[in-house]
């Protein structure tokens, strides 16, 4: 989960302006030759230009994302922000306001509330603002087509589908966001974590052999389920509670081992061809729809196997990482991993390490966000949506062979027509909720061999 506290950053001018205004007077010749140049004018004025940033989705994950993109090089300012509760949208803006004043100019006109603020928040940074997207995955979609359109540059905070069809509309946004020249970022922070980086390319340079088994893994304590809100809607009630609806977040396989998921694909430089699996609700008891154990088998294309595992239940064995085997040794690495390490053969024991990362610290929350505005400042291309569609795709794939029972492929589940919140861009906070509980209160629960997969 993303952290919600925030390091606070100055907005100074950069050193070679400063010297400029400050310089004598042959220092001044020197500079204004120099942006005689339309390179270096275009590269002075981009770098010297306040990036206007609007935040969706004001929960934790954005509040942190925020965060993250004020404490960038260069001048930001946060203008807008939009949720469908006035409690986060005010939690968040006090905490930045808390942390980055400075750069945070949110009037009340410019704080959104509703399923379609989205577009005014956007509409108040659009052409080349920057878009912070953090609601639940299920909107991603809709979120990042609408601030593709309006020529914003944007962070998407994962996961970034939750269906088959909602892949789609994201491959299809980051190809329009390319032909727009805008930047696309999304929040698999793992793949810029420096010690995790050098440890895939130690394993692609051959390190532990050829790749012939992952594990992917995350086994903690149960997901909470908050109680409904006095006078909360049936709809406010289930995004509040987004974690525990497959409609909002995908399923706990898709939301919450995502990261893992793919690290396992970029340390095998693929993407899976076919999965099966299991899972169900064994002693949770919560009235919502989250099976607490995952177990679910992918298939890469030269045959060899992904095995992914999820649990969230009291007083069980935990773990939050990868584990990969190759034909000469193991690694253990992946998000929940911080000091990635490489080991002969395939017993992780001290004594068989033979690599572990020996650099500087890294705060990879922090650095694709870096990575972001500098690839803004200098007009370089960056664009994530593929990848981060496909990551997506990978963890879709897992819930809905272990949800159905049956074996489903890749190309079966990127093609597949079954949206699990069908007319979701017309959704409004007094819309009937796209699941409904009985009259117990319990919400459907997947059945293997009975639900509809593709």
């Amino acid at each position: 989960m993303r952290p919600a506290t925030t390091t606070p950053s100055g907005s100074l001018s950069s050193p070679s302006r400063r010297e400029f205004l400050a310089g004598t007077t042959a220092t001044a010749a020197a500079a204004a030759a120099a942006l005689a140049s339309p390179a270096t004018a275009a590269t002075r004025s981009r770098e010297e230009t306040t990036i206007p940033i609007a935040l969706v989705g004001c929960g934790g994950r954005g509040t942190g994302a925020a965060g993250q993109a004020l404490s960038t090089k260069g001048p930001t300012k946060l203008i807008a922000m939009a949720d469908v509760f006035p409690d986060r949208l005010r939690a968040s803006l006090d905490n930045l306001n808390g942390s980055h004043s400075h750069q945070v100019e949110v009037p009340p006109a410019r704080q959104f509330l509703g399923t379609d603020a989205y577009k005014k928040a956007i509409d108040c940074v659009a052409p080349g603002g920057v878009v912070l997207l953090a609601t639940p995955p299920a909107f991603r979609p809709i979120h990042v087509e609408y601030a593709v359109s309006k020529g914003c540059h944007v962070f998407m905070e994962k996961s970034f589908a939750v269906d088959g069809p909602g892949v789609r509309r994201i491959l299809a946004a980051g190809e329009e966001a390319k032909r727009k020249n805008l930047k696309v970022a999304g929040g698999l922070m793992s793949r810029h974590y420096q010690p995790l980086e050098e440890a895939v390319d130690q394993i692609h340079r051959g390190a532990i052999g050829d790749v012939i088994t992952c594990y992917a893994y995350r086994m903690h304590s149960p997901v909470g389920f908050g109680p409904r809100q006095p006078g909360e809607s049936e709809i406010a009630h289930q995004i509040r509670n987004y974690s525990n609806f497959t409609w909002l977040n995908g399923s706990f396989i898709l939301d919450w081992l995502i990261h893992n998921l793919d690290v396992c694909c970029w340390v095998k430089g693929a993407w899976p061809v076919s999965c099966q699996g299991q899972g169900g609700r064994q002693v949770r008891d919560a009235a919502d729809q989250l099976f607490d154990h995952y177990l679910v088998e992918y298939t890469f294309p030269d045959g060899t196997r992904l095995m992914a595992e999820g649990r969230h239940m009291d007083q069980c064995w935990g773990f939050f990482g990868d584990v990969i085997h190759g034909t000469k040794g193991c690694a253990v690495l992946g998000e929940g991993i911080l000091d990635p390490k490489l080991y002969r053969g395939h017993q992780p024991l001290p004594k068989n390490q033979i690599w572990k990362y020996a650099g500087a610290p890294c705060d990879h929350y922090q650095k694709e966000h870096d990575l972001l505005f500098e690839a803004i400042r200098k007009d370089t291309p960056y664009n994530e949506a593929e990848r981060c569609a496909h990551a997506a795709l990978t963890g879709i794939l897992g819930r809905m062979a272990a949800e159905s029972g049956k074996m489903v492929t890749w190309e079966e589940a990127l093609n597949s027509k079954l949206e699990l919140a069908p007319g979701l861009d017309h959704l409004t906070m007094e819309s009937p909720a796209p699941v409904q509980p009985d009259a117990k209160g319990h919400y459907p629960v997947a059945m293997p061999g009975i639900t509809v997969a593709v």
